[in-house]
């Protein structure tokens, strides 16, 4: 028996991987996050499967589900949207699995940063303008934030930003990103990437907290960055017709002639 944590992705049933489908196809038990996994995705469970919704029960409960079975013999497959690296709530499951001895695996999925970047047809790295990205989120009644993690401590840094969680201190992100990031900078609220319902406000930091005016809620996507809004930007230096690469040496001298084959 195995406990299958998979990524269901952000939302749209065709945004999961192969094997995360295959896994719940073969497992007779599916716990499912409900509030936030579409319920196209459970076609995939097998005739007969014990489908529970997640939503309105505690970690005590969830674990007794596990337990159960686990006694049976039978393996689960555990849906957490998006992907489970980041604020899933899979780690303190996962402590109570290996005090129990109960196996696990774990399958990543397309997280919601990836499919709201998908829904702007934009690439959240360009060069010499953006290379970095941080994903982050603000001070929450379910989770702290460490001091060192605030939104001033990022901005310093001028990456871009994706800000999870947060679309309720709207007002405190523009707050404290204002002064590094000034009044122009482009910003872009995703809300249910990949949904059907999907809607996208662009804006910059001082119109944005007019632009969403409370018309989004709880999973929606705060993007900040020059990226998000940039046109004249260099280009990379991995398609130039003279860069030397190894699957492109420019002529006989290159120290990777010889090496692509």
């Amino acid at each position: 028996m195995t406990v299958h944590f998979i990524g269901a992705g952000p939302g749209a049933p065709d945004l999961l991987t192969l094997r995360g489908r295959d896994l719940i196809a073969a497992s007779p038990v599916c716990l499912y996050a409900g509030s936030l996994i579409p319920e196209a995705i459970l076609a995939h469970c097998p005739p007969g499967a014990r489908i529970v919704n997640t939503a309105p029960m505690d970690l005590d409960a969830i674990i007794a589900e596990i337990a159960a079975a686990h006694a049976a013999g039978q393996d689960v497959a555990r849906l957490h949207s998006g992907d489970l690296s980041v604020w899933s709530a899979m780690g303190e499951q996962l402590r109570r699995l290996r005090a129990l001895g109960i196996p696990f695996t774990v399958t990543p999925g397309v997280p919601s940063f990836s499919a709201a970047a998908a829904a702007l047809e934009a690439e959240l790295t360009l060069p010499a303008l953006g290379q970095s990205l941080v994903l982050t989120r603000t001070p929450g009644r379910a989770s702290r934030m460490p001091e060192k993690e605030s939104l001033t401590n990022f901005a310093a840094t001028g990456a871009t930003l994706a800000i999870h969680l947060s679309i309720h201190n709207l007002a405190t992100v523009v707050r404290d990103l204002l002064p590094a990031y000034g009044a122009d900078c482009p910003v872009a609220v995703v809300w249910r990437a990949s949904w059907p319902d999907q809607r996208i406000v662009r804006a910059t930091l001082g119109t944005v907290e007019t632009a969403v005016a409370g018309s989004m809620e709880r999973t929606a996507l705060i993007l900040v960055g020059r990226v998000l809004a940039a046109e004249d930007f260099v280009e990379s230096s991995l398609y130039a017709p003279g860069y030397d690469r190894r699957f492109r040496p420019q002529d006989a001298r290159s120290p990777f002639a010889g090496a692509g084959e």
